[in-house]
C-alpha cells in the first residue's frame, strides 16, 4: 500500500518599497506591487489549481485529500486583494479532506533566534485558520520545512487548553545524509522518545524529494530524460513505493501549479488525471491521505537523528540560504535586538492604560513581525546569484547588496521609531 501524502506550502511575502536614508516615513511595504503580485499569481495558480482540486475531491468522493501549509502573510493579502480565492479555500475545508497545518504567521526564522516569538506566531497562526477554516491543526511546519532534533522537542512541549500535546508531529525533508541507507517513504521520529498529541509518538514525516522533484522542478524541463511526464508514468513510479515502504510524501510550493510550471507545459491536466490514474494503477492499495491521517496510520520505523539543522532549500538542504553570509547574519541579529525593546514598549502601555501609546506600539510591532519573513534574508543570499538561479528568480533586487541595503534602511527606520 501506497499512501499519497499531497502537502502544498502557500506563501506570498510583505514586499518592501524602495527606501533610502533620506526616507522617514513608517510605510515600509510595497502595496502596489503585493497586490499586482497577488493577484497575478492569483489568476495563474489560486484560482485555477484550488477550484481543480475543489472538483478532484468532488468528483473522487472524499478519496483524493491534500494538506495546505498557508501563512499569516498570504491570508492577509487574499483577504485584501482577492477574497475569492480565500472563499474557494473555504469551501475545500468544508469537504473534509483537506487539512490545513500550523506554522509561523510570518513564514519567519524565528525558532532560531526566540522560542518566545516563535509560540506567538504559531498561536496566531492557528487563530486565523480556526477563525477562517474551522479547523484546529495538529500537525506542524517550519518555514522551508526548516527542521532539527530541538524543533521537534519544542512542538512536542506545546499543549492545547487542556494540557495536552498539541502536535501528532512535523514534516521535514528526507535529507540522504541523515537517511543514509534508509528510505523516506516510511514514518520517522526524533531522538528521545517524544510524545505527540493522543498519546502517540511524535511523529516526522519526509518529503521524498525526487519525486516531489520531478513535478516541482523537472515537469517542463525538455532536457529531462523522462519529458513529458504523463499522470500514468508517475502513478506507477509511485506504486514502486509498496513493498519498500508506506508514504509517498509529495511536498512542494503550491505556486508549482501555473505559475512555475505554466499552464501550457500541461501541468494542470497531470495534476486532473493524476488521482484517477494512482487509483487505477493498483486498485484498492494506493490512497491519498492527510497528513496527520497519515501520522495516525503509520507508526514510526526508527529515528531520525537532525542535531544540526535542515530545510528544502538548494542542494545544501541547510540554512545557508537565508544564513549563508554576513549581510544574513548582520540583518537578522539586528532584526531581533528589536523584539524585546518592542514588548517592553506594549507592557508598559498596557500597565499604565495608555491606549494612544499601545496602538503605537502595536503598529511597531506589526511592522516589526513583517520583517521577520524569510524571504527578506533569503533576498540577501549569494550563493548562487552569478547563474540566474532559483534566488534571483524571486528577488524583486538588482542583487543581494540592494536587498541587504535596503532592509536595513527600513529597520534603521523602524529602531528610530522604537527609540532605541
Amino acid at each position: 500500500m501506497a499512501s499519497i501524502v499531497f502537502y502544498f506550502e502557500v506563501h506570498q511575502p510583505h514586499r518592501l518599497k524602495r527606501y533610502t536614508v533620506f526616507d522617514d516615513h513608517p510605510f515600509y511595504f510595497d502595496d502596489e506591487k503585493n497586490q499586482a503580485i497577488c493577484e497575478k499569481v492569483a489568476n495563474k495558480c489560486y484560482r485555477p489549481a484550488t477550484k481543480l482540486i475543489l472538483d478532484l475531491v468532488r468528483r473522487h468522493e472524499g478519496n483524493f485529500k491534500v494538506s495546505f501549509s498557508i501563512t499569516g502573510t498570504v491570508l492577509d493579502q487574499w483577504e485584501r486583494f482577492c477574497p475569492d480565492v480565500l472563499e474557494t479555500f473555504q469551501e475545500l475545508a468544508k469537504t473534509g479532506c483537506c487539512e490545513f497545518l500550523a506554522e509561523t504567521y510570518y513564514h519567519s526564522l524565528s525558532f532560531l533566534y526566540s522560542r518566545e516569538e516563535f509560540r506567538r506566531q504559531i498561536d496566531l497562526h492557528t487563530k486565523r485558520v480556526e477563525s477562517l477554516f474551522g479547523q484546529t491543526p495538529t500537525v506542524f511546519r517550519d518555514t522551508e520545512l526548516i527542521y532539527n532534533n530541538d524543533i521537534a522537542a519544542e512542538l512536542a512541549s506545546m499543549t492545547d487548553d487542556a494540557g495536552n500535546p498539541r502536535f501528532y508531529g512535523t514534516l521535514c525533508e528526507g535529507v540522504d545524509r541523515i537517511l543514509g541507507y534508509r528510505s523516506p517513504n516510511y514514518a520517522y521520529a526524533p531522538p528521545g522518545g517524544l510524545v505527540g498529541r493522543d498519546g502517540r509518538p511524535f511523529t516526522l514525516l519526509l518529503k521524498n524529494y525526487r519525486l516531489s522533484d520531478d513535478i516541482a522542478f523537472r515537469f517542463s524541463n525538455r532536457a529531462w530524460a523522462e519529458w513529458p511526464l504523463s499522470a500514468e508514468r508517475f502513478a506507477g513510479w509511485v506504486d514502486q513505493i509498496n513493498g519498500d515502504g508506506h508514504l509517498c510524501n509529495l511536498f512542494m510550493d503550491y505556486e508549482t501549479f501555473g505559475e512555475h510550471q505554466w499552464a501550457d507545459t500541461g501541468i494542470f491536466n497531470f495534476l486532473e488525471a493524476l488521482p484517477a490514474k494512482v487509483f487505477d494503477t493498483n486498485p484498492g492499495q494506493n490512497h491519498f491521505n492527510t497528513a496527520s491521517d497519515a501520522m495516525k496510520q503509520f507508526a514510526p520505523v526508527g529515528e531520525y537523528d537532525a542535531p544540526n539543522s535542515i530545510s528544502w532549500a538548494d542542494t545544501e538542504r541547510d540554512l545557508s540560504a537565508w544564513l549563508g553570509n554576513a549581510m544574513q547574519h548582520n540583518a537578522i541579529e539586528a532584526f531581533y535586538g528589536l523584539e524585546k525593546p518592542i514588548h517592553e514598549r506594549i507592557v508598559e502601555a498596557k500597565d499604565t492604560g495608555d491606549s494612544k501609546n499601545l496602538e503605537t506600539a502595536s503598529h511597531l510591532l506589526n511592522d516589526w513581525r513583517k520583517l521577520s519573513t524569510s524571504d527578506h534574508y533569503y533576498y540577501m543570499c549569494t550563493k548562487y546569484w552569478a547563474d540566474g538561479d532559483v534566488h534571483k528568480y524571486f528577488s524583486p533586487y538588482d542583487s543581494p547588496y540592494d536587498g541587504y541595503i535596503n532592509f536595513m534602511n527600513v529597520l534603521d527606520d523602524l529602531r528610530r521609531r522604537v527609540g532605541v
